[in-house]
């Protein structure tokens, strides 16, 4: 599928998302619980998206999708015809405050003090109206406003969310020069695997054209986010997503064409 194509589709998605919340708010159960019931449906895939952000945390993909759909569910049902934002700007922050409770309350590996878990749950049930009322992601300034309380709490409530697994062994090290924590721990032999894999990845990526080459420079060397990558290269952050999704499929059709290659 194009850009242009999936661009019309999501499009078509939201005008039939509308529409469904039109007919919800004016008719009676049960064709108002169905209409939400297909709302939710429709909308399901962005769900799945922001729940497979999570994934690196330490938690099953399957639960947080449950996670991601019940916040969706509460988002249908929650949702404003008279709000200034569409229903995907409502929903998305509501499904991810709904993972980001599910870890304050169920996922743990560390846990800080009681008070930081209950302001970051505070947050995460105030952001979706306070994205509402004011059109964008709250400040720290703007969040601490609303729940009456002082920015550096809303803050240091925010830097708590890497708590939820224990650290990485890839995690950078304290040392500078590109060290992890990995590299503090004996092991002889570290570096047969990276051999191997740099070995077995080498023809595909050469395969690739120059802007593709450069998309990976970008995201996997050099760290940048997508919408990094969209102004580096003058694009949108959707064209990178897809574009990166494209590259990361063409090298895995090709390696599993590569006759003896075996995954362990």
């Amino acid at each position: 599928m194009t850009i242009a194509a999936a661009e019309r589709s999501q499009q078509s998605i939201a005008d039939a998302t509308h529409e469904l919340l039109l007919e919800a708010h004016s008719v009676p159960d049960p064709r108002h619980q169905a209409c939400l019931d297909e709302v939710v449906l429709l909308n399901a895939p962005v769900a799945r998206s922001i729940a497979s952000r999570y994934r690196s945390k330490g938690v099953d993909s399957d639960d947080l999708e449950q996670v991601a759909y019940l916040g969706l569910v509460k988002a249908a049902n929650g949702y404003r015809l008279d709000a200034s934002t569409a229903f995907l700007s409502y929903a998305v922050p509501t499904i991810r405050g709904e993972l980001k409770r599910y870890f304050r309350d169920c996922a743990w590996t560390i846990r800080p003090p009681r008070r930081v878990q209950e302001m970051q749950g505070s947050i995460a049930a105030a952001e979706p109206e306070l994205i509402q009322r004011l059109g964008h992601v709250p400040t720290d300034a703007e969040t601490a406003e609303a729940l009456g309380t002082d920015p550096a709490e809303v803050a240091e409530a925010t830097s708590v969310r890497g708590c939820f697994s224990t650290l990485s062994l890839d995690a950078p090290g304290a040392v500078e020069g590109g060290t992890s924590l990995l590299d503090t721990v004996a092991n002889a032999e570290d570096g047969y695997d990276l051999v191997e894999n740099v070995h077995t990845l080498s023809p595909a990526v050469a395969n690739l054209g120059d802007r593709d080459k450069r998309i990976l420079q970008l995201r996997f060397c050099n760290g940048f986010t997508q919408e990094e990558i969209g102004q580096e290269l003058g694009v949108s952050q959707m064209q990178v997503s897809r574009l990166l999704r494209g590259i990361l499929e063409t090298l895995r059709t090709e390696l599993a064409e590569r006759p003896g290659l075996t995954r362990t």
